[in-house]
């Protein structure tokens, strides 16, 4: 009786951090979206529902210390709750960029855009939501393979975000009145790089999870510039 309720927390556990996945996924949708289309409404609501993601992380982590305490699991039941644990951190940190991404928004209304550089960021923005929703997949199968694989997908990210950057240096330096709106284009790829490390981060725990070894994936993180 006591591991079938075992099980049954553990499976809500999981359940719970991928509806915490999906909220995240949808927040950093959003912010991008609200900030292309210079949407504010959008924004503030990105930033109101951040809440909703705080309290899962809250709800998981106290469960998670309570099932160790009162279960003592070992070995791979100890892994389980040691990777949602550590994840649903990595989750609830890109909930708070995608925040940012929403304020940098809000920052921005009325400025002059750069055309080029928005549809940069947006690609970028695609490309890394990608990514989160792939983790997410990859988390709920266990996939260790699909998980290297997605983290090998930072790699794009970090070359983005630095096209972005000298991008949008060039443009400051042709026009210095673009140099507040610059600013917000470089903090926004940056969130977005950001996002990429802690999706790789995910990806490390889905194969902490399926070995017991703690591997380091695309080692080649992008170094302030």
């Amino acid at each position: 009786m006591l591991r079938t309720q075992f099980e049954e927390d553990l499976l809500n556990l999981h359940n719970q951090f991928y509806e915490m996945g999906m909220l995240v996924s949808r927040a950093i949708h959003n912010s991008v979206q609200a900030y292309v289309k210079h949407d504010k409404s959008l924004a503030q609501e990105v930033i109101k529902k951040d809440e909703d993601v705080n309290q899962i992380e809250i709800r998981l982590e106290k469960k998670s210390f309570e099932m160790i305490a009162l279960q003592q699991p070992v070995t791979t039941d100890l892994r389980r709750i040691i990777t949602v644990m550590k994840a649903s951190s990595d989750l609830e940190r890109m909930g708070d960029h995608a925040v940012s991404i929403a304020k940098s928004t809000i920052r921005m209304k009325g400025e002059t855009r750069i055309p080029e550089l928005e549809k940069a960021v947006y690609d970028m923005s695609d490309y890394v939501k990608k990514m989160v929703d792939n983790v997410l997949i990859a988390y709920v199968k266990t996939d260790q393979e699909d998980a290297r694989l997605i983290a090998e997908m930072d790699t794009k990210v970090n070359q983005c975000y630095r096209d972005i950057y000298y991008q949008t240096i060039r443009e400051m330096k042709n026009n210095p009145e673009l140099i507040v709106v610059g600013t917000e284009y470089l903090n926004v790829a940056q969130y977005l790089e950001r996002i990429g490390d802690y999706v790789t981060n995910i990806c490390e725990w889905i194969v902490y999870l399926a070995t017991g070894k703690i591997s380091e994936l695309n080692s080649n993180r992008t170094e302030e510039l």
